[in-house]
């Protein structure tokens, strides 16, 4: 009967109202009150301080925020909100998405990533890579198994997912740092309407230059288009988008899938007819609001949740 109650307050949080444009939401939206006996809890990626910092605010930290799942298996997802990479939508692609991964059985940990234009590639996919490593390096910490770590992307931050999806490296064993020798390769990543491209013209051009300047080496350009770094090594990979969608359109997540069927990587592709761009969540549309239940039986397959 508590698992109940705690799914049914998850389910009444998630289905809060989010705004249709992921762009326009801040990084100052606070988080609600907590939906199970265990409070959510930030700390930073590097204890000591993150590389490339040009200060000590809190948006030159990186952090990540732990929701952890009170039964189920042994999985844990880290949540990568969009924004352009110039904000964070930590409402709807955030700590709802945490919420709904716990009444499902999995952990989360939201990323709090540093942005653009303060901040360039590398140190958004620093932030990503050293999330993913802080993960698996305290694995046995949150009742995880380390081969069982995935990440999660909506609009830019579905870019950063795909980008650590595609650019990874199986730690350094010298390091000095134990979280430093793990691997920062996602066992599997789930992309919500993602920016994909940076060389396609339907590149998302608010991302391209928040992230790389206002002119950035056409070598990055395509080192950055996640279509184009597909191996038979990246993880498993789900994605969902809409023909609707304007601001990122489906075209994105189509040159992503085919990269991956290409490449024999196990994936999967939904695009629905209706919603706009930054719907999160979206369970009170009786047809869009489908993709989570798709993403549940899809996660099963791989036997990432509990029978």
């Amino acid at each position: 009967m508590k698992r109940f109650r705690g799914i049914a307050i998850v389910l009444m949080a998630i289905m809060l109202p989010a705004g249709p444009a992921a762009f326009t939401q801040q990084r100052s939206a606070k988080p609600p009150v907590r939906a199970s006996a265990v409070a959510p809890t930030t700390f930073p990626l590097w204890p000591n301080g993150a590389p490339g910092a040009l200060g000590n605010d809190e948006d030159d930290i990186p952090t990540l925020i732990y929701y952890p799942a009170l039964h189920g298996a042994p999985t844990a997802v880290i949540v990568a909100p969009g924004g352009g990479y110039s904000a964070l939508a930590m409402n709807h692609e955030g700590w709802q998405v945490a919420y709904w991964l716990n009444a499902v059985g999995v952990s989360a940990f939201v990323l709090k990533y540093r942005l653009g234009p303060r901040y360039h590639h590398p140190i958004e996919l620093g932030d990503a890579q050293r999330a993913i490593r802080t993960v698996r390096a305290r694995a046995a910490e949150y009742g995880i198994k380390p081969d069982q770590i995935g990440m999660m992307g909506f609009s830019a931050g579905g870019h950063l997912t795909s980008t650590a999806e595609t650019h990874f490296d199986s730690g350094n064993p010298d390091a000095p740092d134990p979280i430093d020798r793990v691997s920062s390769r996602p066992d599997f990543a789930i992309l919500g309407y993602p920016v994909i491209s940076f060389t396609a013209p339907y590149a998302h051009q608010g991302s391209l230059h928040a992230l790389l300047g206002d002119s950035p080496d056409p070598k990055l350009l395509k080192y950055l288009s996640s279509e184009l770094q597909v191996t038979p090594q990246t993880p498993p990979t789900f994605l969902f988008t809409t023909s609707e969608d304007t601001t990122v359109p489906a075209e994105n997540s189509v040159a992503f899938y085919l990269a991956l069927h290409k490449a024999h990587v196990p994936a999967e592709l939904h695009i629905f007819q209706h919603g706009p761009h930054g719907v999160g969540l979206d369970l009170g549309d009786p047809a869009l609001g489908e993709w989570p239940k798709l993403l549940i039986n899809w996660l099963r397959g791989l036997g990432l949740l509990n029978k």
